[in-house]
């Protein structure tokens, strides 16, 4: 045995300086355990509203490993508790992530078919995202306002000022004025009440204005657009989700000022169609519209070209005598 490896003496110093080492070891594995337990929320409930303020965010959907990322907690104690928060619904599960729910978007148990129009909506946003890498949007009409049922987002997410659960103007919206179109004009001026606000140079300011582009977007087989009325930089298409009589709900996609909706337009129609049918099978959105006195307006064509040509969609917004989106 050489010299370089033969065991060192147990000398009474040699000891002393082992005790220290042995000490300082264990002090530093006690302060390791401290601040992992002060990084892992200690009870469930802390550990559930971790998860949960994960989804307060620019995007709606999140899968496992997104929340787990963010909340730095255990795959499989997330995994767990998210489970716990589906089945109680706090939040809904789909097959590309989880999302808000009833209880978190204030529905409680009384949705008002809120998750019947979600589910089947769900798959078509997120194709709608993926395909075009824009932020898509279904919301409902509630009273004057629109209300964000969920929120597909990409990098454009952060400067889309909306959340899920959130509330817009209808009439400044591609989203509301989309559905409002598909509405009675008694209806919306019950709706919107003696006046409309503007939020921006752009806004539509009165109602005779609103009323003249509704009638374009019924003109453009229910195609709505705005850039910039609701906030400055931000462009939208939107389309209806129609019952037999009435709009249900509206799909978007949202991007800057500068974004070419004219190009995703038309997947925009074909999502909202699809989501039509879906709800209710059979039925041809917009056969009635429930005019007083038996009269009933002309339904937009089912069955329409699911790809327009650039000479189709010219025609489509040429209706706009201004040559402008609204």
């Amino acid at each position: 045995m050489t010299e370089a490896t033969m065991p060192e003496a147990a000398t009474p110093e040699v000891m002393t300086r082992r005790g220290v080492m042995s000490a300082a070891a264990m002090q530093s594995e006690s302060l390791q355990s401290a601040d992992a337990r002060r990084e892992s929320p200690p009870s469930m409930i802390e550990r559930m509203t971790l998860i949960l303020d994960a989804f307060n965010g620019p995007t709606a959907r999140l899968t496992l490993e997104d929340v787990a990322r963010r909340t730095r907690l255990p795959r499989s104690t997330a995994h767990r508790i998210l489970d716990q928060l589906v089945r109680q619904r706090w939040l809904a599960h789909h097959s590309f992530g989880y999302g808000l729910g009833q209880r978190a978007l204030g529905l409680g148990g009384q949705d008002g078919g809120h998750g019947k129009i979600r589910e089947a909506a769900a798959p078509l946003l997120h194709e709608l995202q993926v395909t075009t890498g824009l932020v898509a949007h279904l919301a409902v009409l509630d009273g004057a306002e629109v209300f964000y049922l969920d929120k597909l987002g990409g990098r454009l997410a952060t400067s889309v000022p909306s959340r899920v659960g959130g509330r817009a103007p209808a009439h400044c919206t591609a989203l509301g004025k989309a559905m409002l179109a598909w509405l009675e004009p008694e209806q919306v001026d019950a709706l919107l009440g003696s006046g409309i606000s503007r939020f921006t140079s752009r806004t539509i300011g009165e109602l005779g204005t609103l009323h003249q582009e509704l009638h374009r977007i019924r003109q453009r087989r229910g195609l709505a657009f705005e850039r910039g009325e609701s906030y400055p930089g931000i462009a939208c298409v939107a389309a209806a989700i129609r019952g037999a009589e009435v709009p249900v709900a509206g799909i978007s996609l949202v991007g800057d000022i500068r974004a070419p909706l004219e190009n995703v337009a038309p997947l925009v129609v074909t999502a909202a169609r699809e989501a039509s049918q879906i709800l209710f099978p059979g039925s041809a959105p917009g056969a009635r519209a429930g005019r007083p006195g038996g009269r009933t307006r002309r339904a937009v064509r089912t069955g329409e070209e699911t790809s327009w040509s650039p000479e189709t969609m010219n025609r489509l917004l040429a209706v706009d005598g201004r040559g402008d989106w609204m």
